[in-house]
């Protein structure tokens, strides 16, 4: 008999292609599948596993891979036949079956063996298509337009023309298969015969061009006809052509804007044909986009546009003639993180007139993308859109935050009726958007917020019955969806948008609870390996288009800590085997900095951001809230070093794991020595966050564990009166050390003010995202966005891991640790985690004294339960003793939990009394 488990097939490596969805406890969870253009030579193939039977998992597994759909429906996999493999592993399967070739399509299907060995039918059949693997197959030439009177601009004016290239061609006969390869820099868009292909915007990824350059895969069958056809491209400026040179800090730029295309036409009698980026191409830069840049905006003027030029028989003799241009450096490789796109269209909620012919419309919600337009007027009529995260008392922005940034879109009519205009190659980030130059009065309708970002799958959800804490829960939200554009960008909205690395590090763990972030961090931690330098060392900011190379220990130990999240949350392991050898150059150069003393000395930001004594400054002056710059390089390296003896033992480099312990071992006690009293339990100045870091990390000596505890809650609850008191780099580790020793209250008390600093303090001043300084309201605008994700800390973490309990204790959720922590006055929490086994699922609720508890372990996958109880005996699930229940077994009693080994399945536990946990547990007072 055929088991009832379903089956959903995912492909790791590319995200390009068509969408299919899981839907569990009302979230709905989008994977792509049958992805273009994938360079890896073994693809790493997975599947998720569905079933409504408690217990349910794979036992084995076999995989077909065919190199047609009809081979693979006669269960003949030509290019892969695993066999029948027992194992329960259904991720990061690597493909090991024929060597494939450039554009070679592969077409497979698994189906698996349950708890009871019967074997699933097999799951539906997916696809994937292999890229362009050697660059001797590219056929085709980097071409553009290379004038040298625009450089000679002002160096910070830098907006040139966007270029228009175009090329005609003929298909001879029917058409089989097409596909595109296009890299397009810094910006581009692709169009055949008139019509835009794919629905990429900003594309394609940032990168460091220099070592790496993407390519976007399309298939463009269906775009082609017999007889003529035209091929066009868009290439606008983005990184690639620096946005700045001088201001606000030095900043590389990679030459004019350039592109490679390759057209791979099969047909239907085994002929291929090419079309491919040559000097035969045309190019004009007099088309409609006059200007563009990341910063300052986009100048649109519709009178200019170049009707039907991207379609067969335009005339073309006015354009040059396309130069054969210098290729920028880096090696070719197929896009692999999901691209950008237009995710939302958001109606403004108000518009005031706050000066004659000014007009500011109201989002009602910071956000990141561009403003549409629509409009109709007199031709040559020029509308202004400008754009703001805040406005003054009487309505008109405030510019002052946005720095150097212009951030201003301009339209001129054609004057042709309704006119629609949004921009192709700039973003901001805003909530205001003020409109001049209208003509006439404009009505509500005349602007929509454009949200753009990287399409990364919605990993999660949570609420709760804390209204403050789910307005939080937002802000967090659309804080970090805007703030991916193929890199984890610091901000939206000034002249600097970039990958700044430690805004990011531990943080990144809170982000896998939003989106599925496991492509976007793995190729940025590739960029970090791309932006290394010669002697090892690691750039603050990365891509380095800001060669910040300080020689700083927490910014690049992001690099160190990135690898670890990933392994963690999605049992990623290539990442750490492919950059190993560049993070232990990066620890061998730091190394050398290390005093007689075993300390690491090297810290340029120091905890930053923590919450000044007076509001208008950005960082405080107080040195008793400062936390040592020598006390954080050395508890971050000792840090990781210890990470990097966890990813050797993983290799299977045990020399190089026992010569990372070892070194560990020294920094620590030199670490101790230099920095701890025993007397007073006291680190360094003691600030909080040096009570937050040793206890994180493991550096307290046995024994006084609980003393600098108490000393961190003695701080917080006497000196900050229950207020946050880290910066970014405590902050990122906080809330799991109150909660992991026994005051999960006292992180509820920090997460539910509303005075300042708090991130109530942020909501209660009207923001909707996350500020950068918590006291953005009033500090000084020369750092001062509104839009920042690095003061979240760890706060999203304790959202889902501790709140709602979903928490790992396997790599990728294999097993879990489900542990609610029902504190304050909460009495709902409801939250859920697509994981690579499923969707987990955590919703509690409290009524009186009794506690019930919902939960979802997918197949494949189990737990270990911890139900809030006085009395273990008492615990129902479905209505029956716990114990007693299908997929449950009894393990024992602790800490007023009862806890069961939990099989994948639905459960309904419920305690009809338990005790919250709180101050109580926390141990002694502060006793100095």
């Amino acid at each position: 008999m055929a088991s009832v488990v379903g089956i959903s097939l995912l492909v790791f490596g590319n995200v390009a292609g068509a969408a299919s969805s899981v839907t569990l406890a009302n979230l709905t969870c989008e994977y792509l599948r049958d992805p273009h253009g994938i360079a890896a030579a073994q693809p790493r193939l997975a599947w998720i596993l569905q079933s409504a039977q408690r217990g349910q998992r794979q036992t084995a597994y076999q995989v077909l891979v065919a190199s047609s759909p009809e081979l693979l429906a006669r269960d003949e996999g030509d290019l892969w036949d695993s066999g029948k493999v027992d194992s329960d592993q259904s991720i990061h399967v690597a493909y090991a079956g024929k060597a494939l070739a450039s554009h070679q399509r592969c077409w497979w299907k698994v189906r698996v063996w349950d708890k009871d060995s019967a074997a699933t039918v097999w799951s539906e059949p997916a696809c994937w298509s292999m890229g362009i693997l050697d660059e001797a197959a590219w056929r085709a030439r980097w071409i553009g337009i290379e004038k040298e009177d625009e450089a000679k601009a002002e160096p910070e004016s830098r907006r040139l023309p966007a270029r228009q290239l175009r090329k005609a061609f003929a298909v001879e006969k029917p058409v089989s298969r097409a596909t595109a390869y296009l890299s397009g820099l810094g910006l581009s868009e692709l169009y055949l015969n008139g019509a835009k292909v794919g629905d990429h915007v900003l594309s394609p990824g940032c990168t460091e061009y220099n070592k790496r350059v993407f390519y976007v895969a399309y298939d463009v069958t269906d775009r082609l006809r017999e007889g003529a056809n035209a091929v066009g491209v868009w290439l606008g400026n983005g990184l690639f052509w620096a946005p700045r040179t001088k201001v606000p800090t030095n900043m590389r730029t990679f030459g004019f804007p350039k592109m490679l295309f390759h057209l791979r036409i099969e047909y239907a009698d085994g002929a291929v044909a090419e079309v491919v980026s040559d000097g035969s191409w045309r190019v004009t830069t007099e088309g409609p986009i006059r200007a563009n840049n990341i910063y300052d905006g986009e100048e649109y003027d519709a009178r200019r546009e170049l009707d039907g030029w991207n379609r067969p028989g335009f005339d073309d003799a006015s354009w040059e003639q396309a130069a054969v241009v210098e290729a920028p450096g880096g090696a070719l490789s197929a896009e692999d993180i999901p691209p950008n796109r237009v995710i939302e269209t958001i109606k403004p909620v108000a518009m005031t007139s706050p000066a004659p012919g000014v007009h500011v419309y109201d989002m009602g919600q910071n956000m990141v993308g561009w403003s549409r337009l629509i409009v109709s007027g007199p031709r040559g009529a020029e509308v202004r859109l400008r754009h703001a995260e805040t406005v003054h008392p009487d309505g008109s922005l405030y510019m002052d935050n946005i720095r150097s940034a212009m951030v201003t879109n301009v339209y001129t009519l054609k004057g042709a009726g309704v006119e629609v205009y949004e921009p192709r190659f700039t973003y901001q980030g805003f909530r205001y958007v003020e409109v001049t130059g209208f003509p006439g009065t404009p009505t509500l309708d005349a602007i929509e917020g454009r949200a753009v970002h990287d399409d990364l799958t919605r990993a999660g959800a949570f609420t709760c019955s804390n209204d403050l804490l789910n307005r939080i829960y937002r802000n967090i939200y659309w804080g970090t969806r805007g703030n991916y554009h193929s890199m984890p960008t610091d901000c939206p909205q000034r002249d600097e948008r970039l990958g700044w690395l430690g805004d990011r590090s531990e943080e990144s763990r809170g982000e896998s609870y939003l989106f599925d972030i496991s492509a976007l961090y793995a190729k940025w931690v590739r960029d970090m390996a791309d932006a290394q330098n010669e002697k090892g060392s690691v750039s603050d900011v990365c891509p380095a288009y800001w060669p910040l190379y300080n020689d700083n220990v927490t910014w690049p130990s992001s690099f160190i800590i990135v690898p670890n999240m990933l392994y963690e949350m999605y049992g990623d392991t290539r990442t750490i085997a492919e950059r190993y050898p560049a993070m232990k150059r990066w620890i061998e150069w730091m190394t050398h900095y290390i005093d007689k003393d075993g300390i690491m000395p090297r810290d340029n930001y120091g905890d930053w951001c923590v919450p000044p004594e007076e509001q208008h400054l950005i960082h405080s002056q107080d040195p008793a809230r400062k936390t040592p710059g020598d006390f954080l390089g050395t508890s971050y390296f000792y840090w990781d070093l210890t990470l990097m003896a966890k990813y050797a033992t993983m290799l299977g480099k045990s020399e190089d794991a026992a010569g990372f312990t070892e070194r560990a071992e020294a920094m620590k006690a030199a670490f101790n020595k230099k920095f701890f009293n025993p007397e007073t339990a006291q680190y360094a100045n003691g600030a909080q966050t040096t009570c937050v870091l040793p206890l994180a990390f493991g550096l307290v000596p046995e024994g006084f564990e609980q003393r600098v505890f108490d000393r961190l809650v003695d701080k917080i609850e006497n000196e900050t009166h229950g207020h946050i008191g880290t910066g970014l780099i405590g902050g990122q580790w906080l809330n799991r050390v109150l909660s992991d020793h026994g005051r999960p209250d006292l992180s509820y008390t920090i997460a539910t003010q509303t005075g300042y600093p708090s991130w109530g303090y942020m909501i209660s001043k009207d923001a909707t995202t996350i500020w950068e300084l918590w006291n953005g309201d009033t500090a000084d605008p020369a750092m001062n966005s509104h839009n920042h994700v690095m003061l979240i800390g760890d706060l999203n973490i304790w959202f889902h891991e501790y709140l709602a309990g979903i928490r790992l204790d396997q790599p990728a959720f294999k097993h879990l640790a489900m542990k609610p922590v029902p504190v304050g006055d909460l009495t709902h929490v409801r939250a859920s985690r697509l994981t690579p086994h499923g969707v987990v699922f955590s919703e509690w609720r409290i009524e009186g004294d009794a506690f019930t508890w919902r939960v979802t372990v997918p197949p494949n996958a189990s737990a270990t339960a911890y139900v809030p109880a006085k009395d273990a005996d008492a615990v129902t699930e479905g209505g029956k003793s716990a114990a007693e229940a299908e997929g449950v077994r009894f393990l024992r009693a602790e800490d007023g939990r009862a806890v069961y080994e939990v099989q994948a399945g639905h459960y309904l536990f419920a305690s009809p009394a338990f005790s919250r946990p709180g101050a109580q547990e926390s141990g002694a007072p502060f006793s100095g």
